[in-house]
């Protein structure tokens, strides 16, 4: 009896080895790079008028003393603040960026001697504020009259204008669906061509560009995309700065299994 017990395990291990390497067969060969590919390009653009606008401005006051420099910027930066919430921007579309204190010095050289020239100095001479604060419109038609709103209440540096989308991602979603059925295009095209059949996709690349701007109208060099600065002087009527178009724009690399 000992000896069939024996006989019947060695038999059910040997059964359990062959069917465990016939398993393992079945995937020989299955990390074996493919061979016959095709490559394709394709791209996939959107356009689309912003609807958002950011600028930034900012106070930069001079005083003997910091309270004397920070009370001036103060009133000034709380005065345009005051005035953009009247115009509808809400609070969490106003925030400060950076806020400065610095001591401005004199440098003080006394008269030199045929025998003696004394080392300059330095003396304080006062201290400099500066506030500079971003600010979101939700309204983009209105930035002109806005940007002249905050200097005609203080703001002596208003710059970075950019006009850009609020959803982008939706955007970059339609361009590269658009790319992807471009590249798809191709590929069936070609591989009619070639009298091939395309059986899956084994690689994928993506780049894109976006949003671009996209001008249209002689007035429309305004217009800077995604954090493009327009330094502008602030005049007493409320400047034209149209929006144009921005394009969203992916391109997509694949290659396909062929046979």
């Amino acid at each position: 009896m000992g000896i069939l017990a024996v006989l019947f395990l060695l038999a059910a291990y040997l059964l359990v080895a062959t069917l465990g390497g016939l398993k393992e067969f079945r995937y020989i060969g299955g990390g074996v790079p493919v061979t016959n590919v095709v490559t394709v390009s394709g791209e996939g653009e959107v356009f689309a008028v912003p609807d958002i606008a950011t600028f930034s401005f900012g106070v930069i006051e001079q005083a003997e003393t910091v309270g004397e420099a920070q009370k001036t910027a103060t009133d000034k930066i709380n005065a345009v603040i005051e005035y953009l919430k009247e115009q509808g921007i809400e609070e969490k579309d106003i925030r400060t960026v950076s806020y400065n204190v610095y001591p401005r010095y004199e440098y003080i050289q006394d008269v030199c001697t045929q025998l003696r020239c004394p080392p300059g100095r330095q003396e304080l001479d006062g201290f400099e504020v500066s506030q500079t604060v971003e600010v979101k419109v939700r309204n983009p038609q209105k930035a002109g009259e806005l940007l002249s709103g905050a200097g005609a209440r203080g703001a002596n540096n208003v710059s970075g204008l950019a006009f850009t989308i609020d959803d982008e991602e939706k955007l970059m979603q339609d361009a590269r669906a658009k790319a992807i059925e471009d590249a798809r295009t191709k590929a069936e095209q070609l591989a009619d061509d070639l009298d091939v059949r395309l059986v899956r996709v084994v690689n994928f690349a993506e780049g894109g560009q976006g949003p671009i701007p996209f001008y249209y109208g002689k007035d429309a060099v305004m217009n800077r995309a995604m954090g493009g600065a327009a330094d502008m002087a602030v005049a007493e009527s409320a400047p034209s700065i149209p929006t144009g178009e921005n394009k969203i724009m992916v391109s997509v690399t694949i290659t396909y299994e062929i046979r």
